[in-house]
């Protein structure tokens, strides 16, 4: 779209990569709700935390 993004995230149940809810666009969390989809990854360099979108944690 043309946006710059913050941080990828990725979707555990099928691989989709989207923006955090840091970005304009909110990629990830828009895939999560339209797909529901409930868990995506941080790809970021040195992370390796996941989020539960129905549960809002993070582990």
């Amino acid at each position: 779209m043309g946006d710059d993004w913050v941080h990828l995230r990725m979707c555990m149940s099928c691989g989709h990569v989207g923006c955090c809810d840091s970005s304009k666009n909110r990629h990830a969390t828009a895939h999560a709700r339209s797909s529901g989809h409930p868990i995506a990854a941080s790809i970021e360099p040195g992370e390796a935390w996941r989020w539960c979108y129905l549960d809002e944690t993070i582990f």
